[in-house]
């Protein structure tokens, strides 16, 4: 079916001059070969009538077409969140991106965004030309594809951690969409991308243009203590694979467009997993062409947009780590948030035992629902807020899911412990990948945008719908670089009645005040108890 969301001649043109910024928005089939291709393919362009169009990799295989060798469909950018079109869809889209449908049924997964199964698969049909278990099926053989060539796992393995039910399953559909099973595939495959001895490496691409500095700095300026290093050009963390702690870096690849993940052989069957986890801490499904045309006609951030094109949104590794992080960064700095975060994962996290530098995890849920947390300088309002949080994540796996709309999932936030209205869209941009998430009462984003309140910048955004997460990463970066020491992470709202009846208008002078002086004293190292005597 060719989609009339796609404008065919606009396609045709990016085809024919390979146009690396259209890659992953749609896939040419042609009708002479019956293979379908990314815009970006080497090989020599068909006829205008000998090709159709389809908007994801799902709609060309439902429609009978084999995945070009040359070109690896199963290698493009993810899908891009068609917000332009159906907010539903998109949703439906990250839930399926993390595993759904490996856990429930279309009417579960339909159910979970507030519709029924029949309406969610027009909705996919019109807006992708796929039903959302060919979405699902084309994930898992992405998943499959990258794995052959990337690890040392078995055949069966592969199928099952690909999330196929069989092995006969997994041979059948690797053979319908690539023309070879996955032996064969293995064997004639391009070389491996190996980091060495000691690591498995996969290409991660993305749509350019791609801003990699200002994401890594903004990345850097929020780095956890132990856990995480931004060392050069290159991002490191500490991880939990089934094999133990591990250590995982994302760097640029050496050509193209594309991250490089590098892993330990050891963690291969984690791969699926990180991959994703990657994607999303860097954002890399975002379509910077349609954000860019909707935010460039804003004077206040046009400048931004022809400085820094393909900012992107710096995501979340760990859904839970980002709500601690969160609410540690409530009326704080960021320099003070990052110190408060190094020392709970000095008191509270595991040893990795991975060296200096990256030698703790971050602690699980169950840990710091029952921790001391005051002695690390928290006041006892905001620890009673994070052990609630963390008994709330250790025992409903489904706090972490997207809502079925940015105000469900906002409401459903602020019903936590110590979750106002800032720390709930700040959460739902980095943890939920909401777009059109705006933490309005961000002091930084007040301050970039010339000093004005929550309910002025509120009015200013509304223009920049449905993309004002990335407005907000513009406004914030300005901020960053016109003063190193600017607060951006600046809550205003402590989850509290009275910080959530404020509106977000400007803070008494003596609010802020108060909030500096609790910023240095957090930032400050914690003196040794003085022994007292008893005599």
């Amino acid at each position: 079916m060719l989609l009339v969301i796609l404008d065919p001649d606009a396609c045709y043109r990016a085809a024919r001059s390979r146009d690396a910024r259209f890659d992953g928005r749609f896939f040419t089939g042609v009708l002479t070969t019956g293979i379908y291709c990314r815009p970006v393919c080497p090989a020599r362009t068909p006829k205008r009538e000998n090709v159709r169009f389809f908007a994801c990799a799902a709609a060309a295989e439902e429609a009978g077409f084999r995945a070009c060798r040359r070109c690896r469909p199963e290698t493009a950018p993810g899908t891009p969140p068609w917000l332009g079109t159906s907010a539903t869809v998109s949703r439906a889209l990250r839930l399926i991106d993390d595993g759904a449908l490996e856990r429930t049924d279309l009417e579960g997964l339909a159910a979970r965004l507030g519709l029924g199964g029949r309406h969610l698969r027009r909705l996919f049909e019109d807006r992708l030309g796929a039903s959302p278990l060919a979405v699902e099926i084309s994930r898992r053989l992405r998943q499959a594809r990258t794995l052959l060539d990337t690890s040392g796992l078995s055949i069966a393995d592969v199928a099952l951690a690909s999330g196929f039910g069989s092995v006969r399953q997994f041979n059948d559909s690797v053979k319908r969409t690539f023309g070879a099973t996955p032996t064969a595939l293995r064997r004639a495959g391009r070389r491996p991308l190996d980091g060495g001895s000691a690591g498995l490496s996969v290409r991660l691409a993305y749509r350019p243009p791609f801003e990699w500095r200002c994401l890594l700095d903004f990345l850097a300026r929020r780095a956890i203590p132990g856990v995480e290093a931004v060392d050069g050009s290159s991002y490191r963390r500490t991880f939990r694979s089934n094999a133990g702690p591990a250590v995982l870096e994302v760097r640029p690849a050496a050509s193209g467009h594309a991250l490089t993940l590098t892993v330990p052989r050891e963690a291969a069957q984690d791969l699926k997993l990180l991959v994703r986890q990657a994607r999303r801490l860097f954002d890399l499904d975002a379509d910077p062409l349609a954000i860019a045309a909707a935010l460039g006609e804003s004077p206040r951030l046009a400048g931004s947009l022809s400085a820094r094109p393909g900012l992107r949104i710096a995501g979340s590794w760990d859904p839970f780590e980002s709500f601690v992080r969160a609410l540690l960064g409530q009326q704080v700095s960021v320099q003070a948030a990052t110190t408060l975060c190094g020392r709970l994962v000095t008191r509270h996290g595991e040893a990795s035992g991975l060296g200096p530098g990256l030698e703790r995890l971050f602690p699980r849920p169950e840990r710091l629902a029952a921790a001391e947390l005051t002695s690390i300088g928290l006041p006892g309002a905001r620890a009673a807020s994070l052990r609630g949080v963390a008994r709330v994540a250790a025992i409903d796996p489904r706090l972490f899911e997207p809502g079925a709309s940015l105000d469900e999932l906002v409401a459903r936030l602020v019903a936590l412990p110590g979750v106002g209205p800032w720390t709930a869209h700040y959460l739902a941009m980095r943890v939920y990948g909401e777009p059109d998430a705006f933490p309005s009462g961000d002091l930084g984003l007040r301050r970039a945008a010339g000093g004005v309140s929550g309910r002025q910048l509120d009015a200013l955004a509304e223009p920049w719908r449905p993309w004002r997460a990335y407005a907000a990463m513009h406004l914030w970066t300005q901020a960053m670089e016109a003063a190193h020491d600017v607060r951006t992470d600046d809550a205003l709202d402590t989850g509290g009645p009275a910080a959530r009846g404020a509106g977000g208008g400007r803070p008494a002078r003596g609010r802020l005040r108060r909030a500096e002086r609790r910023a240095a004293r957090a930032a400050r190292p914690l003196a040794p108890r003085r022994a007292v005597s008893r005599r």
